[in-house]
Parts: structure tokens; C-alpha cells; sequence
């Protein structure tokens, strides 16, 4: 008799199971795969860091914070290659150059750029698995990060994208 209770027991427990799936409603699409390559897309920064830095503790590393300087300095840079349309460090100024503009004093920094990934999941796998970008999400010591994505009709890419990491000089680390 035991074997038969326990399958009514599990059969009792897939109808529950299946009464709730009846009210089941979908989550909306995770922010990482929202499309940037559209009028008034906003970049979901907080899942950047959160991306970045689960990356970065895979690898060993300490979490990143979102910084509002570097994300700005991202923002400006992302802005400059669209305008230009020119995927470049250099659009505007040098990265160092730009960093000490700023008065963003870093004891270590470094900026990935990218152009034509539609979604922050895109441009996440493509510096990942881009030897030099990689190396820059898992530079040593970075604490603060800042990252944009700016969309830009015209262009055959569609959206540019800046992300600076860095190691600020503020001894609050």
C-alpha cells in the first residue's frame, strides 16, 4: 500500500504545480538584453556593475561600484565617436588625457569602447572575449566603474559604447 500512496502523493503534487502554472506571468526581458539601438533607450548601469564585477569575482577580483565621474567621462566619449562616427580612443582626446582633464586622480584606469552591439549582454561578451578588452574589465585594483551607450541612427553601428574602470587616488578604496 505504501507505493500507492506515494504516487498519489506525486501525482497530487504536479496538479499543484500545474494550478500555478496557469497563473504564471512572464518577467519582463532582462535589462542586459534590452536593445540600445533604439530612440530613448536607457542603459541599465547598475546591471553593468553588477555584470562586471560577478565577472570580475569569477576571476578573483573585487565587486566595481558605478562612479558618476567615469560614467559621465563614458558618456562624453560614447557621445564624441557618434557624432564622429568613428570608433576611437581618440575621438576627442587621449584617455589619459581626458582622465587627467577631469581631475580624476587613478592610480590605475582603463577604458573599453566598442560599437555595433545592440545590448549590454553583446558588448559584455565581445570585450570579454577580446583579449585586451578582458583585460581591462579584470584590471587589478579597480574599484569604480563607469559605462554609456549612445545611440545613433545614421550610423552603421547603431550605437557606441564607452566604459571606463579604474582605481581611484582618494585612499578611500
Amino acid at each position: 500500500m505504501v507505493p500507492f500512496r506515494s504516487s498519489v502523493l506525486l501525482v497530487a503534487l504536479f496538479a499543484l504545480a500545474g494550478c500555478a502554472g496557469d497563473n504564471y506571468q512572464p518577467k519582463a526581458e532582462p535589462s542586459m538584453y534590452r536593445s540600445m539601438a533604439q530612440p530613448g533607450a536607457q542603459l541599465d548601469e547598475a546591471a553593468a556593475a553588477s555584470m562586471i564585477s560577478g565577472y570580475r569575482a569569477n576571476n578573483g577580483l573585487t565587486a566595481v561600484t558605478l562612479d558618476p565621474e567615469l560614467t559621465r567621462m563614458a558618456k562624453g566619449q560614447a557621445e564624441i565617436m557618434a557624432q564622429r562616427d568613428k570608433l576611437d580612443h581618440a575621438a576627442g582626446k587621449p584617455f589619459n588625457v581626458r582622465l587627467k582633464a577631469a581631475g580624476y586622480d587613478a592610480k590605475v584606469a582603463a577604458e573599453n569602447i566598442g560599437a555595433g552591439y545592440h545590448t549590454l549582454a553583446e558588448a559584455f561578451s565581445g570585450w570579454r572575449d577580446s583579449p585586451p578588452h578582458r583585460a581591462n574589465m579584470l584590471l587589478k585594483g579597480a574599484t569604480r566603474m563607469g559605462i554609456a551607450a549612445v545611440y545613433t541612427p545614421k550610423s552603421k553601428y547603431k550605437v557606441y559604447w564607452a566604459m571606463i574602470i579604474a582605481q581611484p587616488d582618494d585612499g578611500k578604496n
